[in-house]
């Protein structure tokens, strides 16, 4: 007989921090189990976490096996525990056995899962272990386990990369001096931040995008460098060295083949400029791309309007296998990119600075709203203190 209990969003469950533990485990397989998902998984009994797993990496066992072999490390009974787990136990067989097969090999009676699987492929594991006489729970901490899965989400439905916009603004929503200057609004602690943020987005093969304006005032490098990041400069991988992510530049205004930029002296390989049709065809475009740089002419998205950023994002997925774009601004191309819907996450570096001045440059600028009803929403998902540096990350409503 089938045991199959949806859980209310809005009702607490006794296994609620239980939830939060897996959740907090599936963050250390971020970006090592891309294209998968990240998960976490937990054995549970009378309320105590007694083994833990999660998935490390893709190609590697999953949450749930890898908890299991916590388990029987630690001498566990998997038996006499319930299995608390982010994401819906898979029923196929890919690259690893079904984790369905294995949690009931395990003798495991009681499974409590926050998400479906929104994988067709994947899905229906809650159904096969009902059948075969687990009590079933889904739908705890629902909405932090979609979170957990954001960018697997964006992949699975959608023809795009996964879209994370990071700014650092003074108390006074500043990024900037009026003379542009920004070094540094956020303190080591946050650009350390930064670097590991960079440091997975290259990892997987994604991008770092500005605008031309961040391009002419900052001449940024874009790259990941270890000792900044506080990784370790003799290893390989997402939490060590660098597979620099690719520098995109969204400018109409393309620099001089011989200008003395960083980007052009030390990364012309992994340097694209997305710019006008026009400007990609002159003789600038073809002195840089006799440098080896990538430029590609833009069509605008209406006469009138600036550049398609949409039509940006799935070319970059879908011929150099982006599986996320990093944004670094500036305010305006970060406004264009939110105004679209094209965000899935804002972390925001809150610095306790104030400027004072209404011509330093703005966070956000260019929307003309008549009230409060016309201003584009967020929801706080996570914020923490980074050393003096707030900490927000924010996601779509």
């Amino acid at each position: 007989m089938s045991t199959l209990f949806p859980h209310s969003p809005d009702t607490p469950h006794p296994l609620d921090h239980c939830m939060d533990r897996a959740v907090a485990l599936a963050e250390r397989g971020r970006w090592k189990t891309c294209p998968n998902p990240t998960v976490g998984a937990v054995l549970v009994r009378d309320g105590v976490v007694l083994a833990e797993g999660w998935h490390t990496a893709c190609g590697q066992p999953h949450a749930e096996v890898e908890c299991l072999r916590d388990a029987r490390a630690k001498n566990i009974d998997p038996a006499d525990c319930t299995l608390v787990v982010t994401l819906e136990p898979c029923n196929h067989q890919g690259k690893t056995p079904p984790c369905t097969e294995a949690i009931l090999g395990a003798g495991i009676r009681h499974v409590v899962a926050g998400l479906r699987d929104p994988n067709p492929r994947a899905a229906g594991g809650l159904e096969y272990l009902a059948e075969h006489g687990v009590r079933v729970e889904y739908g705890i901490r629902e909405q932090q386990c979609r979170d957990l899965i954001a960018d697997f989400l964006i992949r699975q439905t959608t023809e795009r990369p996964y879209v994370l916009l990071k700014m650092a603004a003074t108390l006074d929503g500043r990024i900037g001096a009026r003379t542009g200057h920004s070094r540094w609004i956020s303190d080591e602690a946050s650009r350390a931040a930064v670097q590991r943020l960079r440091a997975g987005v290259g990892y997987c093969g994604g991008a770092v995008l500005i605008g031309g304006g961040t391009f002419r005032t900052d001449n940024p490098r874009l790259d990941v460098r270890p000792a900044e990041a506080g990784l370790p400069c003799d290893q390989t991988g997402p939490d060590a060295v660098p597979r620099h992510p690719l520098a995109c530049i969204m400018t109409s205004r393309l620099p001089a083949p011989g200008a003395d930029i960083f980007l052009l002296r030390e990364r012309p390989g992994e340097t694209l400029f997305l710019a006008t049709p026009a400007a990609a065809a002159s003789p600038l475009a073809a002195g840089l791309r006799e440098r080896g740089v990538r430029i590609w002419g833009i069509a605008p998205a209406a006469p009138g309007q600036g550049p398609d950023l949409e039509h940006i994002l799935i070319r970059l997925r879908q011929e150099l296998g982006c599986p996320y774009v990093l944004c670094e601004g500036g305010g305006k191309l970060a406004l264009s990119l939110l105004n679209a819907g094209l965000v899935d996450e804002f972390r925001l570096h809150l610095s306790p600075r104030i400027l004072g001045d209404n011509q330093a440059r703005p966070l956000f600028d260019g929307r003309s709203p008549l009230s409060m009803e016309e201003a584009l929403r967020l929801r706080i998902t996570a914020h923490a203190l980074c050393r003096q540096d707030l900490h927000i990350t924010l996601r779509p409503r």
